[in-house]
């Protein structure tokens, strides 16, 4: 995927995601469910990292569990938007709509279909 760096920087600046989070969010979002073992090994980072990401990116809305250890992204029209109402609720600022936000959701569309759509 061409753009994943500006995407980081995107999910990173106005989600106010970790740099892993955002890599973890990308990854699963455009290959598919995956466990956290797989996670780590593809990212390179500890099983732990793979797993605390994961965690957090379901209680920040953007994954659901299958298992214990698998994971699974929604849908990134849906949970970009989601992310980032419930980061604005977090830091106290007004929701309203965020051009970078709703193209996050857009440019993730087609790969999160893709990897779906066997």
């Amino acid at each position: 995927m061409m753009e994943s760096s500006k995407l980081e920087n995107d999910l990173v600046s106005e989600l106010k995601l970790s740099p892993l989070q955002a890599k973890v969010y990308l990854l699963v979002t455009c290959y598919g469910k995956m466990s956290s073992e797989i996670i780590s090994q593809k990212l390179k980072i500890s099983l732990d990292d793979a797993q605390n990401s994961s965690k957090d990116l379901m209680t920040l809305g953007a994954f659901i569990d299958i298992s214990e250890t698998e994971f699974e992204a929604m849908h990134p029209r849906f949970t970009a938007v989601n992310m980032y109402r419930r980061m604005c609720e977090r830091e106290n600022i007004e929701f309203k709509r965020n051009k970078i936000v709703d193209s996050i959701g857009v440019i993730l569309e087609k790969p999160y279909e893709d990897a779906r759509t066997k």
